[in-house]
């Protein structure tokens, strides 16, 4: 029988028996994924940072919090590069959709406050 543990690296479970240049392959993937993972973060921010300015913008213009033209347009474009990046255009579509209704909450709450 074989018992898992956390490894050192990255917290990490793997077998006690599992090759240890396996073990050095996933820690080095999983150094990478959680890299990503804090720039996609760190863009996502950024990214709001743009749409704040974009929801006072609307605010002091009385332009309405969401614009679906524009986003049909992001969605289609989104998709065109999911697709051109082999991921799932469904999955980005998801995504793209989820932050678009934050941006839209967002731009709605400076609405009220101004």
């Amino acid at each position: 029988m074989t018992t898992s543990h956390t490894s050192e690296t990255n917290g990490s479970a793997a077998p006690e028996n599992t090759d240890e240049t396996v073990r050095a392959e996933l820690s080095r993937l999983r150094e990478s994924i959680d890299n990503i993972d804090a720039a996609v973060v760190h863009m996502l921010a950024e990214r709001f940072k743009c749409t704040q300015q974009v929801g006072h913008l609307k605010a002091n213009h009385h332009l309405p919090p969401a614009d679906p033209a524009r986003e049909a347009r992001q969605i289609a474009r989104l998709r065109q590069l999911a697709e051109n990046a082999k991921l799932d255009p469904a999955f980005a579509e998801k995504l793209l959709n989820f932050i678009i209704a934050e941006v839209i909450r967002h731009h709605e709450t400076i609405a009220k406050s101004s």
